[in-house]
């Protein structure tokens, strides 16, 4: 920090702040820079800068103060005060005005916004011309004495000026510029420049991430990596991204789960291990799905899917409050509570308040075929009983779940990987978190008896072979682990991206992805 004494209070002037100059219209992205006036007009701006002898690009620059450092030390000024206190901000440009012999430049770093305060009386003329001639998009650095306006604006008034990036092309309206989702997605850059809630998305979203990360070590797990390239995709059902590995001649697919490794891992002896990673699916695209997204994977051996429920339970009220102060969150005009316990009901439960009539596992498969394809499910020749009701569940249940609830008791048929049940037929220990008609989270007590999983992927694959895509494929590789002895293991899988959209009050994925999957144009 530097200081030099106080001076006389600045000019007497009405506080601009409430005066932005006109927004630029925005340019086709087709266009040459040198064929549209305003773009032309910066490029020629940029030439100048040149000319004097500056580098419009330069290449660093030491700021000592954020907006937020000269708010947090000077926000209770009195209208009309000197400080003498000299700060180095830098910032882009975000509105710009001009009054003949005076300047105002309202800059924001990542911290806030602060105003730039220039009088031609107080520097040389090409230096004040240089500030004159900056733009609304342009990266700018700046010292001077922290001073406040007549009417209170905080603002620091200019000694020395430097330009840092000339901004080319003008940012879009203020009052009408993307507000659309696939504008704002093809272009986040831009996004993240004019909408501050995007960036406090994108922010939230990092401690999410950081909380969820926090949760897991205090509980003695340690964070893992486990390959993207995989010879086969298993760990979930669904369709993998196809490539080729040249130098290997081998066809390989990205990673559909991180499952299957993180119970390696278990049988390694890594008793506590989880994941953090991108997931890849060769599936739809709508506003609670991306191909690429993020999930959380963790294995604890010696532990049930009971156990598993008991921390979900305890880790999503510990982000939530994290986030919010509360376990109270607001989600689109209503409240949901993530105080333990979350309510729990098993799959046929549900489906069985939703439909007329009840059903169950021994219900014929010909009536459960009726029943489905009266809801509205595309029935398979190869759907057994258990795969029927998940699918009635998805077709009549599911969206009808708003508050935290595990929906238990998932048929064998759907959950390959899962444990039998301990005490009843046809179901496995799985679960899945279901909140506002959507999945969050989805745990097992783990399939660990090797004779058994081959069975299941058995299945599968006659599955397959009867036109199912969405199978597992056999794993010799896992099934040989699994031989070696797998303890009792409790598996939990959280949807990162899901879990920001709750936590930010968003509706689509796209708006918590900063970069989602999209048609090229």
């Amino acid at each position: 920090m530097g200081s030099r004494p106080a001076t006389a209070a600045p000019y007497s002037f009405a506080d601009m702040t409430d005066h932005e100059e006109p927004d630029d219209e925005q340019l086709d992205d087709g266009l040459e820079l040198a064929a549209h006036p305003l773009t032309a007009a910066r490029l020629e701006k940029l030439e100048a800068v040149r000319s004097g002898g500056r580098d419009p690009y330069p290449v660093g620059f030491e700021r000592e103060h954020t907006a937020a450092d000269v708010r947090d030390r000077h926000g209770e000024l009195e209208p009309g005060a000197t400080t003498g206190d000299i700060v180095t901000v830098a910032g882009r440009i975000m509105l710009h005005r001009s009054f003949g012999k005076l300047v105002f430049l309202t800059i924001e770093d990542h911290t806030g916004r602060i105003q730039l305060f220039a009088s031609k009386g107080d520097l040389d003329e090409a230096l004040f011309e240089l500030i004159e001639a900056s733009d609304v998009g342009d990266w700018v650095g700046a010292t001077g004495e922290v001073i406040t306006t007549r009417k209170g604006e905080l603002s620091v008034r200019v000694e020395s000026f430097t330009p840092l990036a000339k901004g080319l092309r003008p940012l879009p309206d203020k009052w009408h510029g993307l507000s659309d989702i696939e504008t704002r997605s093809r272009n986040r850059y831009v996004d993240l420049i004019v909408n501050p809630e995007a960036r406090k998305i994108a922010v939230t979203r990092a401690v999410i991430i950081s909380e969820l990360r926090r949760q897991f070590e205090n509980r003695g797990f340690i964070e893992v990596e486990t390959p993207v390239l995989l010879a086969e995709a298993g760990g979930a059902l669904a369709k993998p991204f196809e490539t080729h590995h040249n130098a290997l001649g081998l066809d390989m697919y990205l990673r559909i789960a991180t499952e299957l490794h993180l119970k390696r891992l278990i049988v390694g002896g890594l008793e506590k291990v989880f994941e953090i990673g991108r997931i890849f699916r060769n599936e739809g695209i709508d506003s609670t799905h991306n191909p690429e997204f993020t999930m959380l994977e963790s294995y604890e051996a010696l532990a049930d899917y009971n156990d598993v429920m008991a921390m979900v339970e305890s880790v999503f009220a510990s982000v939530a409050e994290h986030i919010h102060g509360s376990t109270d969150v607001a989600y689109q005009d209503q409240i949901i509570g993530f105080d333990a316990p979350f309510r729990r009901a098993t799959m046929l439960e549900l489906v069985n308040d939703a439909l007329v009539e009840t059903v169950s596992y021994e219900t014929p498969v010909a009536e459960l075929r009726a029943i489905a394809e009266r809801v509205g499910v595309k029935v398979m020749g190869t759907f057994g009983p258990g795969k029927l009701i998940a699918e009635i569940f998805e077709a009549v249940a599911e969206s009808k779940i708003v508050q935290p609830t595990f929906v238990t008791e998932h048929p064998i048929e759907t959950s390959p990987l899962a444990r039998r049940h301990r005490d009843k037929d046809h179901v496995t220990e799985r679960f899945e978190l279901i909140i506002c008609g959507s999945e969050y989270a989805n745990g097992y007590s783990e399939l660990n008896d090797p004779l058994d999983q081959r069975g299941r992927f058995e299945a599968q694959a006659r599955a397959r072979a009867g036109g199912e895509d969405e199978t597992h494929p056999i794993d010799e590789d896992f099934l040989r682990a699994l031989e070696y002895g797998m303890p009792p293991t409790g598996g939990l899988g959280i949807g990162v991206d899901r879990l920001v959209m709750l936590l930010t009050d968003q509706t689509h994925i796209r708006e918590v992805i900063l970069f989602p999957t999209l048609r090229p144009i």
